[in-house]
C-alpha cells in the first residue's frame, strides 16, 4: 500500500533531518514564574471589570465580548486557586513528615 502526502509526494522521499531542540537559554525562578503568571491572572480581571463597566455604560455592542472576558477571568481565578491549594498541601505534607 502506498501512502501519498497532501502535495502528493511519497514520504520515502523526505529526508531523515535530525530533531534539532532549542534550549531556553534564560534563567526564571519560580518566583518570577509565579509572579508572571499572577499578574497575567490580575490583567484578565482588570480586563473584565473593564468590559462590565463599559456594559453598564452603554458603550458594548456585543454582550458576548462581556461575558468571554468575565468566564476567561473566572477560569485564571479558579485555576490559580487550585494550584495555590495544591501548594499548601504540598506544604502541609512536607511540614507533617518526620525528620
Amino acid at each position: 500500500m502506498k501512502i501519498d502526502l497532501l502535495d502528493g509526494s511519497n514520504p520515502t522521499n523526505i529526508p531523515n533531518k535530525p530533531l534539532i531542540l532549542v534550549q531556553d537559554t534564560t534563567k526564571s525562578s519560580f518566583s518570577d514564574i509565579l509572579n508572571k503568571s499572577l499578574n497575567e491572572v490580575n490583567q484578565l480581571l482588570l480586563n473584565s471589570e473593564e468590559w462590565n463597566e463599559r456594559l453598564a455604560l452603554g458603550q458594548v455592542e456585543n454582550v458576548h465580548q462581556v461575558v468571554i472576558a468575565s468566564q476567561k477571568a473566572e477560569l485564571a481565578l479558579q485555576f490559580t486557586m487550585q494550584i495555590r491549594n495544591k501548594i499548601l498541601d504540598a506544604y502541609n505534607e512536607i511540614m507533617r513528615m518526620t525528620v
